[in-house]
C-alpha cells in the first residue's frame, strides 16, 4: 500500500469523513478531516537524497468545539498542531504531521 494510502487509512479510523485535496463542488459531511500535502523534507549524504519525508496539513472540521477527533489527530506520531480558525459555525484545528 502506497504511504498516503496508508495514511488515509490511519485518517478512517478516527472519522469516516476524510477528504484528500477535495475539489470545490464536493459537498464536506461533518465532522471531517481534510488533508493535503503541504511539504516533503529530503536528508542527505554526500550530496545524495537518503531519506524524504512527506508531511500533510490536516485540518479537521466540526460543528461541536469539544470534539475529541483533533486530540486523536494530535496524538498522531510527528504531529504537531499549527492553528485553530472559527469560520461558518465550524471550528477547524490544523495540524503538521510527516508520515
Amino acid at each position: 500500500m502506497a504511504p498516503r494510502s496508508e495514511f488515509h487509512q490511519i485518517l478512517k479510523g478516527i472519522t469516516d469523513n476524510v477528504y484528500f485535496q477535495p475539489p470545490n463542488n464536493v459537498a464536506l459531511s461533518y465532522p471531517c478531516i481534510i488533508y493535503h500535502r503541504d511539504y516533503a523534507e529530503t536528508k542527505f549524504a554526500d550530496n545524495k537524497p537518503y531519506s524524504r519525508e512527506q508531511r500533510y496539513m490536516v485540518t479537521v472540521i466540526d460543528k461541536d468545539p469539544d470534539s475529541d477527533i483533533p486530540g486523536k489527530v494530535a496524538a498522531l506520531p510527528k504531529s504537531s498542531f499549527n492553528r485553530f480558525f472559527a469560520a461558518d459555525n465550524l471550528n477547524h484545528d490544523v495540524y503538521l504531521v510527516f508520515f
